[in-house]
């Protein structure tokens, strides 16, 4: 089975290429040593998205035919971002008869950390001292969800994590956003991920959605939506339309 996935939930866009679980290809905007860990870098999904789909094809030996399934983050994340990646997806599932499958931006984050164990939280910064929060706990290489995806303000994270936990692994740009918070609140438990020595979140997208790709027929592409959370949320009803040059 061959997925071409992407992540546009937050400033840095992702797209990999998996055949059969394994990863043939992946790609960031901007390209992964030039990430701000702050998250404060700017990007133009519209504009770089398409080309960096086309260059993991051109690269493979590909085209968007030669794909069974494409495996998208639906969010949280950036508002604009998810749309548009959603729109540029669903555009491209159209024309070629793909089934595309919909995945939580933030356990894409945590399943970007290999072989980690006990509790991983990861965070997506909302900004206005707010962040996409989900926490998650790793064993022996596989990990599971301890809550749903959330928004909340960086100070009530302590509910996320809950008592009696000894250290905590924090991944995403929110984690990096707000490293000084974490640092003081946790007293020392916080383990800030560097998202360089992570995997490809598209690539994590692609693997975690693989599964899904054989126990259904994937998402029902008239209804798949981004998952919007908080105050913005009425922001999810705005349309995106854009060109398809991946014929």
């Amino acid at each position: 089975m061959r997925i071409l996935g992407l992540d546009t939930a937050t400033a840095l866009a992702s797209v990999a290429l998996l055949e059969d679980g394994r990863l043939l290809a992946a790609a960031t905007y901007p390209p992964r040593g030039q990430i701000d860990l702050t998250g404060a870098v700017k990007s133009n999904h519209a504009e770089t998205v398409i080309p960096l789909i086309q260059s993991l094809l051109d690269g493979a030996g590909m085209t968007l035919s030669d794909l069974n399934a494409i495996a998208i983050s639906i969010g949280p994340g950036s508002f604009t971002g998810l749309r548009i990646g959603l729109a540029l997806v669903k555009g491209i599932a159209y024309d070629h008869q793909l089934p595309v499958v919909g995945m939580s931006s933030l356990e894409a984050r945590a399943a970007s950390l290999p072989n980690s164990s006990g509790p991983i939280c990861a965070l997506l910064d909302a900004r206005k001292e707010e962040v996409y929060a989900a926490l998650f706990h790793g064993s022996d290489g596989q990990f599971a969800r301890r809550s749903d995806d959330r928004a909340l303000a960086v100070g009530e994270l302590a509910s996320v994590i809950g008592a009696g936990v000894d250290a905590v692994k924090f991944v995403g740009n929110g984690a990096q956003r707000y490293r000084q918070e974490l640092t003081r609140m946790f007293h020392g438990r916080a383990e800030i991920i560097d998202e360089r020595s992570c995997k490809n979140a598209a690539a994590a997208v692609a693997e975690l959605a693989q599964s899904r790709c054989y126990e259904t027929l994937g998402a029902d592409l008239g209804t798949l939506q981004p998952l919007y959370l908080g105050a913005s949320q009425a922001l999810g009803n705005i349309p995106v339309s854009l060109p398809n040059p991946l014929k």
